[in-house]
């Protein structure tokens, strides 16, 4: 049976997410893209982007800006994006991981994209990285 959530709430797209990232422990780091249509339905196909350790330089965020404002417009007009980060190690919110969130989310705002909450998942837990977590601290 495929597995098909509708995602109406933040805790329906994390348990898709929980669903989808199966056991958790990861080897790389990655970026993973879900589209959802208008109605909560997500797209079969989830994306990957494989090891961006290091947060973007502002033209490769222009880049996947671009890249997240056509794929939504092609293939979920009027839906919205949710990005989830993965990563090897222990839990806890990194650096790293906050400042991805808050290119994410900038990415979404500058592509005119609706974005859901932000997850991390490592090798431990699986977790939220709301807009106002995704700070860095020494920004706070």
């Amino acid at each position: 049976m495929t597995f098909r959530p509708i995602i109406r709430t933040q805790q329906d797209l994390e348990d898709a997410w929980r669903e989808l990232m199966g056991p958790l422990g990861f080897t790389r780091t990655s970026i993973w893209l879900m589209l959802i249509e208008a109605d909560g339905t997500p797209i079969p196909q989830l994306s990957k982007i494989e090891a961006p350790v290091a947060v973007p330089i502002a033209a490769e965020l222009d880049a996947f800006t671009d890249m997240v404002g056509g794929l939504v417009r092609e293939f979920v007009p009027g839906g919205r994006v949710a990005f989830l980060r993965s990563r090897p190690g222990a839990p806890g919110l990194t650096v790293e991981d906050r400042a991805w969130a808050q290119a994410l989310y900038a990415a979404g705002r500058a592509a005119g994209v609706p974005v859901e909450v932000v997850h991390r998942a490592c090798d431990s837990d699986l977790v939220p990285v709301p807009m106002d977590e995704s700070v860095p601290d020494s920004a706070a």
